[in-house]
């Protein structure tokens, strides 16, 4: 008998033995949770920005950027990019379900969708709590050869998010734009982007 409790002690797993699990387990935050609450921790605020590269150079950023982290609920955060007077651009990130998605809602004035809208890409892996990759999805790909622009095929947009830095990047070959936004400056934040309202 004693011989047989001894082999049971033996093919016991040793979390049997310490006794009973802890009640609460610390569990770690996703990245993609994580990055999403970084840029949300912002909501409201708006930040000034610069054009650190544009290679080759194009026209179209003129002016004053301004990044706003306008409308946040647990799903999806609105980010409107004015460049000057030019309020027809809002990125929208989303949460999915199984990563994060980034589009790129662009508006007329009078509020209607131009031709170009709603193009962007989702996350392919966990990436980072600082940094997050976005390569262009198949509508986006569609909408870029229609509009006679297939090397936009290529594009990945890329966000990051410091304690004081925020980016924006896109990449390509042979192309890289990037915006850099001073976090630890909030400024007032700009009038309401085009097609929305408060």
């Amino acid at each position: 008998m004693y011989r047989l409790a001894a082999l049971l002690a033996l093919l016991m797993p040793a979390s049997a033995l310490a006794g009973p699990l802890p009640t609460t387990v610390p569990v770690s935050i996703p990245t993609h949770d994580a990055f999403f609450n970084a840029i949300r921790r912002h909501c409201g605020k708006a930040f000034e920005g610069k054009v650190s590269i544009d290679n080759p150079a194009s026209p179209g950023f003129e002016g004053r950027l301004v990044m706003h982290v306008r409308k946040c609920t647990d799903t999806q955060l609105q980010i409107p990019f004015h460049v000057g007077e030019d309020r027809s651009r809002t990125w929208l990130l989303s949460k999915t379900g199984s990563g994060l998605q980034l589009k790129h809602d662009h508006r007329h004035e009078d509020g209607s969708s131009d031709q170009s809208t709603m193009y962007g890409g989702h996350t392919l892996d966990a990436g980072w709590a600082t940094v997050q990759s976005f390569p262009a999805d198949q509508y986006s790909k569609e909408l870029f050869t229609a509009a006679g622009n297939p090397q936009s095929n290529g594009n990945t947009w890329q966000m990051y998010v410091y304690p004081e830095k925020f980016t924006y990047r896109l990449t390509r070959e042979g192309r890289e734009f990037r915006v850099d936004f001073d976090l630890s400056k909030p400024v007032a934040p700009p009038p309401t982007p085009w097609g929305y309202s408060d």
